[in-house]
């Protein structure tokens, strides 16, 4: 009788699920970071009594990259209103 090799079972299929499952890691890693970060250029703001229209707060949340967003928690601290994140850009 002839064994029957599944492609499921197979070795390749294992590794490229591992592959899979590392790279969805990664991904939700850095997409954590990224709004955990817009989260507190945000609530920095609102620490601070300064009003965060919606326009600015959708703008930042929706924001993925992570250099910019810590530029934007920077700026927040010192920021007199929110449009001021966004300056120079």
């Amino acid at each position: 009788m002839t064994a029957i090799q599944y492609f499921w079972r197979h070795p390749l299929a294992e590794q490229v699920r591992e592959e899979g499952r590392e790279q969805g890691l990664q991904q939700g890693l850095e997409q954590g970071r990224a709004q955990a970060r817009a989260e507190m250029a945000v609530r920095i703001l609102e620490w601070r009594g300064i009003p965060v229209p919606d326009a600015v707060r959708e703008r930042v949340l929706a924001c993925t990259d992570l250099g910019r967003l810590e530029v934007w928690a920077q700026r927040a601290v010192h920021a007199a209103e929110a449009t001021e994140l966004f300056t120079e850009e």
